[in-house]
């Protein structure tokens, strides 16, 4: 693709997000979340081959449907309230259908089965951006909708966690785990988001930091497939140890960054008197944790095949500028300490 028509895909990206949220009017908004899907279809469709085009293909007709969705929903709620705030939405069926319409745009569980798929098809900097930018504009109007009751987010946000976890048990193309562990993070984000916002918003911060570090070394590392992973000390021995912390951060285990945002989420919950789906959603966070595992393992405890030297992949040079890898690593892995000082900076 050409730097100028690239230039401008990735303008128009940052445009549709930045108009949403500075949107109060739904069909504003609504034209900012097009203008984001329209800008990111060119990047899907950029490698020529039929995996890319079928999965470019998937994900306009979903994102058509959600869209048709919204706009019903948004027209709905202005015919009866007769304005087009995006925070009035007193109408517990309009209320519902645009955090469902949302809910697909997004991949949160059960509207969830394109995500992995049409992961599968895209290049890791496609995904990645899939996995955290376009996440952005819908979860800020889910957050400015807030019904009056919070039992649609709960179902939503323990369901993804459940079908996160589960779904990634088999996988072995990095993609589609990936795209798993993207919907058990957002699982995490919508549990909490009725109860303490500001909660849901560090949580999507950490998300999208272990994300971009792990896509990075990915990318570094030209890896899609869990077979692959073993031969990274012979590519970049430095990412022997720091992938699997990243997975590991990611999975929630302590004393790493991811285990912050799972842990204050259940305290939060305990304190709402919910200690039985807090219970619940600490359970379902071990099937993911597993297959975080089953990636650090491949990558640690496994050795390539014994083939002649000429035939592994030696010493990469790498294509791209490492040091925002580097320093989002190193806050994955060492910002757990910091987690006091940063509820002092949030309006908790």
């Amino acid at each position: 693709m050409a730097p100028p028509i690239y230039s401008a895909l990735i303008i128009s990206l940052g445009l549709g997000t930045t108009m949403t949220f500075a949107s109060t009017h739904w069909y504003l908004a609504w034209m900012g979340i097009e203008i984001n899907t329209l800008a990111i279809i060119p990047l899907m469709a950029q490698n020529h081959i039929p995996r890319a085009i079928e999965a470019t293909t998937k994900y306009f007709f979903v994102q058509a449907t959600a869209s048709a969705t919204l706009l019903f929903a948004s027209i709905s709620n202005a015919f009866l309230t007769g304005q087009w705030d995006i925070t009035h939405t007193p109408y517990t069926l309009t209320s519902t259908l645009i955090t469902l319409a949302l809910a697909m745009k997004i991949g949160l569980a059960p509207l969830h089965s394109w995500m992995p798929e049409v992961m599968q098809g895209l290049n890791l900097l496609t995904g990645l951006i899939l996995s955290t930018w376009q996440k952005l504009a819908p979860l800020y109007l889910i957050y400015q909708i807030q019904p009056n009751s919070p039992n649609t987010f709960i179902a939503l946000g323990l369901l993804s966690i459940i079908v996160g976890g589960w779904g990634g048990f088999n996988q072995v193309q990095l993609r589609k785990i990936l795209a798993y562990s993207s919907i058990a993070h957002l699982g995490w984000m919508i549990l909490i988001l009725s109860f303490l916002p500001p909660l849901a918003l560090l949580t999507i911060i950490i998300y999208i930091l272990m994300t971009f570090s792990l896509f990075s070394s990915f990318m570094l590392t030209r890896t899609t497939h869990i077979n692959s992973l073993s031969t990274t000390w012979a590519k970049i021995p430095i990412l022997t140890i720091s992938t699997p912390l990243i997975l590991l951060s990611l999975g929630g285990l302590p004393p790493l960054t991811g285990f912050a945002p799972k842990w204050l989420i259940l305290q939060e919950l305990t304190k709402q008197n919910l200690a039985p789906l807090a219970t619940l959603a600490a359970l379902s966070s071990l099937f993911s944790l597993y297959f975080y595992l089953r990636l650090s393992y491949a990558m640690t405890l496994t050795m390539p095949p014994n083939n002649p030297a000429g035939t592994l992949p030696w010493r990469l040079n790498p294509r791209h500028n490492t040091l925002p890898m580097a320093l989002t690593t190193t806050l994955t892995i060492c910002l757990l300490p910091m987690t006091p000082t940063i509820m002092t900076l949030l309006p908790f």
